[in-house]
């Protein structure tokens, strides 16, 4: 960000939305000679002049398409469609693209077919799907969480409860973070889902230990150690992400801190109080009796032997994939696949590019840009850049003076010349959006082509290469896509770092918790296989993990982190009372509330997948996967491992 504004301080510049305009009634004429399609590209320019926000405009009914600039920006290697160029002020995106959309909804139809694109387009279009589906699948997540609960426990005490204990936790952790000054952006937006899971598997805990004790302060009291050390994991785990260098993933940080602190505290200021005054109290040992509860668990002595050996396979296959998994996904793949709102980009994104990046350069030495030599190198840069695969349209002095040059008598004129009458009032100071009055530097400014998926990183190296290569230096690389390859290593940088400083924290929680060097170890194996397996997965089918989906481990981790505290927690205390196969009897205790939880949750994100929104559809798809793998660790592998250890260590 810090270079973009360099950037933009160097070389004042408005930005660019892109109109591709087609002929649907195209025939064998190509659509720059046909006169009804000039004077219809004509009309739309005056109309989008019209727009209060559009500084400038660019057609081909104004400007030559065979010139050395007008070429490169209007015309597309599909004869039948060109494109319209806007220069657009500071207007917010969701000002602006209503705007567009409104002129476009008028010419849009049987013989025009216009597509927008540009940076404000593109993220006013992510913004808008982003915040519809926070809306519209927050709430159906939240209707099937009530109808999961009613069909579960059968009790309108427990199912307004638990959604009134969600509901304040998440307006009271939406108000604290507003009182921080933290806004609702890409990562915060999913802070109203991870709140009400966070509450809700509080609430199951105590739900469960109710229906065991049938006493609300009693099951307050014997769920309230496994809940704050459950609490201090999640809380530990947002606030590894503070230390990340990108602002959105601390931000999720601070608000991850407040949101599980406050999840704990609503949770056990006000669901207990419905637990006493409204609930049914019914046994969920029932009058099968003690020796049923044992007979139904058989934890890990004479049945399910081959449940360690098969989880420790499929866990090492899956965490191989870890090494596989993209964080750095394409700018299409924020759009549905076969959309026609996802094809009309690819098709701009073919014809020129459709993510920007800027690369200022200089001479080596220090000489002016507008020296003889030097400018040579810039065309050499210009052509190495043109041929590149992963690059559209490149626009450069060298291209403003090749411009200038079609110019009758501008030929005879110097290039320093060009770039001083290129800068001044009487040509609106164009060339200054390329080479500053010093002369020093000069910006090159391309659109990427994002149907190339070779790593960002690797076309940034090239890019750097060829500069080098025509006898300059790189001063500063900037823009969207090279934001966007930033975050992609941040996002891996992150998750290493803040899953690594997660299962360290978890280490010494779970040594807390069990009081066993055993246990300990048995315990952290299964918490660190929950990220192995998610992460694993994505990497394997090749699913892209974006700056949205990346949250989806915190929520997997705090989901199996609470499973199995609570599940240690059962079982010291049911092995200081004397009881006989304490991991046996806590499975019995814990098993019902975790598969409640872990039902509820499922199906809830579930939702996710009707998204038309890619990443909440993989955030959805995410979580799932986690919090599947947390109950199966946390039930079938972490007893069975406990066990083994247990016998070893006698």
């Amino acid at each position: 960000m810090q270079a973009s504004q360099e950037v933009a301080r160097r070389f004042p510049s408005s930005d660019q939305v892109i109109l591709r305009v087609a002929d649907a009634r195209a025939g064998d004429v190509a659509a720059v000679a046909d006169p009804a399609y000039r004077t219809r590209v004509a009309d739309l320019t005056e109309a989008l002049l019209a727009i209060p926000a559009v500084e400038s405009g660019f057609s081909i009914s104004g400007d030559d398409p065979t010139t050395p600039l007008f070429r490169r920006i209007l015309v597309n290697p599909d004869p039948a469609a060109t494109n319209v160029v806007l220069q657009v002020d500071e207007t917010p995106p969701e000002v602006l693209l209503p705007r567009l959309e409104q002129v476009v909804a008028d010419f849009d139809g049987d013989e025009l077919d216009i597509v927008i694109s540009g940076v404000p387009v593109i993220v006013e279009l992510i913004r808008r799907s982003l915040f519809r589906d926070l809306v519209v699948f927050s709430a159906a997540a939240v209707a099937v969480f009530a109808l999961l609960m009613t069909a579960i426990y059968r009790d309108a005490a427990v199912v307004v409860g638990t959604l009134a204990t969600c509901f304040v936790s998440v307006g009271v952790t939406l108000l604290l973070v507003q009182a921080l000054d933290i806004g609702i952006g890409l990562l915060t937006a999913n802070l109203v889902t991870i709140v009400f899971v966070l509450s809700l598997s509080h609430v199951v805990f105590l739900s469960g230990n109710w229906q065991r004790l049938g006493e609300a302060t009693a099951t307050a009291k014997a769920t309230l150690e496994g809940s704050f050390w459950s609490m201090t994991t999640t809380l530990l785990g947002f606030a590894s992400l503070l230390i990340a260098s990108a602002r959105p993933l601390r931000e999720l940080g601070v608000a991850g801190v407040v949101g599980a602190g406050t999840a704990l505290a609503v949770s056990y200021f006000l669901y207990p109080a419905f637990l006493a005054g409204w609930a049914r109290f019914e046994s969920a040992v029932g009058s099968r009796g003690e020796e049923d509860v044992r007979e139904r668990t058989r934890v890990a002595r004479g049945r399910g032997r081959w449940v360690l050996p098969a989880a420790a396979v499929f866990v090492a296959i899956a965490g191989v994939g870890v090494l596989r998994i993209d964080t750095d996904p394409g700018l299409l793949t924020y759009f549905q696949e076969g959309s026609e709102l996802r094809d009309g980009l690819s098709l701009i994104d073919a014809d020129g590019g459709s993510s920007t990046v800027d690369i200022v350069v200089a001479d080596p030495d220090g000489a002016r840009i507008d020296d003889r030599a030097v400018f040579g190198r810039l065309d050499v840069l210009q052509d190495a850049l043109e041929e590149d695969p992963a690059v559209g349209v490149v626009l450069s002095p060298a291209v403003l003076i090749e411009h200038a040059r079609t110019i009758p008598l501008a030929g005879l004129l110097p290039v320093p010349t060009l770039l001083d009458l290129a800068s001044g009032e009487a040509m609106g100071g164009v060339a200054l959006g390329f080479v500053p009055l010093d002369r020093s530097v000069a910006r090159f400014s391309l659109r990427m082509r994002e149907t190339n998926r070779e790593p960002r990183q690797a076309v940034m190296d090239r890019l750097r290469g060829e500069v080098e290569a025509a006898g300059l230096t790189t001063e500063v690389m900037a823009g969207l896509y090279d934001l966007q390859a930033q975050l992609g290593r941040l996002i891996a940088s992150s998750l290493r770092v803040g899953i690594g400083w997660l299962l360290l924290l978890f280490l010494a929680i779970a040594a807390v918790v069990s009081r066993s060097f055993r246990v300990t170890a048995a315990m952290w194996l299964c918490l660190a296989a929950i990220p192995a397996v998610t992460l694993g997965l994505f990497g394997h089918v090749g699913v892209a993990l974006d700056l949205i989906t990346s949250p989806s481990a915190n929520i997997a981790l705090a989901i199996g982190a609470d499973a199995m505290i609570h599940l240690t927690v059962r079982q010291r205390r049911l092995r200081g009372d004397g009881y006989d196969d304490p991991w046996a009897r806590a499975v019995s205790q814990i098993g019902p509330p975790v598969l409640a939880a872990t039902t509820i949750v499922c199906a809830g994100f579930g939702i996710f997948a009707l998204s038309s929104f890619p990443p909440t559809q993989r955030f959805g798809m995410a979580v799932i996967v986690g919090t599947l793998t947390a109950a199966v660790m946390a039930l079938a592998v972490l007893p069975r491992l406990a066990l083994i250890t247990e016998a070893s260590e006698a």
